[in-house]
């Protein structure tokens, strides 16, 4: 009897253990790999955190969420982007991220890209570091509220195991950071990064962990490769190897913004290779700054990468041998660029807007309530 009793404590004590864990995504029958969904559904003005803005008024930040219409999978992976713009100028109905989401979802991903805050003041190192901050602790925000949400509501029907992050130019910047900036040690004092909010800001729904799975980099940087150490999540980087504003190499910063030495997609691929984290490196051959937002054609140069990437990263534990075949660096592929280089001139609103100090009253553009529509052609 008294066996008995304690066969009974044992099975009560393991059986949460023993609940069955949702199996990895099924990549099989050309899910995440080819478009199988010609409609796709999207939210639009989501609201996802609510931070401090520039002057330390209540911020709400809104996200565009897509989804494959009428799909009957209950959990997909999530890839979350964010847009260029030198952390002063930008939408998240930006026209490449807007692509970038719609063909994800058509391959059965759900997508979203975010809103984050902009402007800085002064307009020197100091403004767009803390900028900079302030942007990543929006994108973690991004990241908890998907992943509260796969705990609890489940309205999005994201698998929160598998959030993927990534951006163009300073949304590539804000990815890399949440991704591999994960000591507040490594934040330069000068920041102040407890005033800011220290590394995961205010932006809600804390517990809930802001490591992403991977990290999608389109011609960004960090300003400190060190800051990817081994067991760090695998990196894609795609860039071209004539960037003129943020290098491709070790550099400064180009254009009018101010001056910083920054890490290029080549160090930070030489520098993941050291440590041992997985990682692919496109190079753009001859191309600027991102030539995917001045030419259709090299959407695609972005696309079929962040496709082959992310797929084999659908699984658990270690990568497989198919990842393992597309980090092979004998099989990194380089995309010639069909346009001549190109440097991106920022307009001149943006000296005006930041070169002095912010309006007292900064005002917030007004958001539409959430909606929903499906695009693409009747099925």
């Amino acid at each position: 009897m008294r066996f008995l009793l304690l066969l009974f404590l044992l099975i009560g004590l393991t059986a949460p253990n023993l609940r069955a864990q949702p199996a990895p995504p099924d990549t099989t029958k050309g899910r995440y790999h080819r478009p199988l969904f010609s409609q796709v559904k999207v939210r639009r003005n989501v609201e996802f955190a609510q931070v401090s803005g520039l002057l330390g008024q209540t911020q709400p930040l809104y996200l565009d969420f897509y989804e494959p219409a009428n799909d009957t999978v209950r959990r997909r992976p999530l890839v979350l982007l964010a847009h260029e713009g030198a952390f002063v100028t930008g939408t998240r109905d930006d026209v490449v991220m807007t692509e970038l989401c719609t063909r994800l979802a058509r391959l059965g991903y759900t997508a979203a890209s975010i809103d984050y805050r902009l402007l800085f003041f002064p307009f020197d190192s100091v403004g767009i570091g803390r900028a900079a901050i302030r942007a990543t602790q929006d994108m973690r925000a991004a990241v908890r509220f998907f992943r509260h949400d796969a705990a609890t509501a489940r309205r999005f029907k994201v698998d929160g195991r598998y959030i993927f992050v990534g951006g163009s130019s300073a949304g590539a910047f804000m990815a890399l950071q949440t991704a591999y900036l994960n000591k507040a040690a490594e934040v330069p004092a000068y920041l102040n990064l407890a005033a800011l909010g220290g590394l995961e800001g205010s932006g809600g729904h804390a517990g809930y962990s802001s490591r992403p799975r991977g990290v999608i980099n389109l011609c960004g940087a960090l300003a400190q490769a060190g800051w990817l150490q081994a067991g760090d999540v695998p990196l894609l980087s795609i860039h071209g190897t004539r960037d003129g504003i943020v290098p491709y190499n070790r550099g400064l910063i180009g254009g009018p913004l101010p001056a910083q030495v920054v890490a290029g997609s080549a160090v930070l691929r030489r520098r993941a290779q050291a440590v041992g984290v997985p990682n692919v490196l496109r190079p753009l051959r001859g191309a600027g700054h991102v030539p995917y937002s001045f030419e259709p054609t090299y959407i695609d140069s972005v696309f079929v990468p962040m496709r082959d990437f992310l797929r084999p990263l659908l699984g658990t534990g270690a990568p497989g041998p198919l990842l393992a075949a597309a980090l092979n660096p004998r099989r990194t592929a380089v995309v010639t660029a069909a346009l001549p280089p190109r440097r991106v001139e920022l307009g001149r609103f943006m000296v005006d807007s930041v070169g002095a100090a912010p309006p007292e009253n900064l005002p917030l553009p007004a958001v539409s309530p959430e909606t929903e529509a499906v695009v693409g052609p009747p099925q």
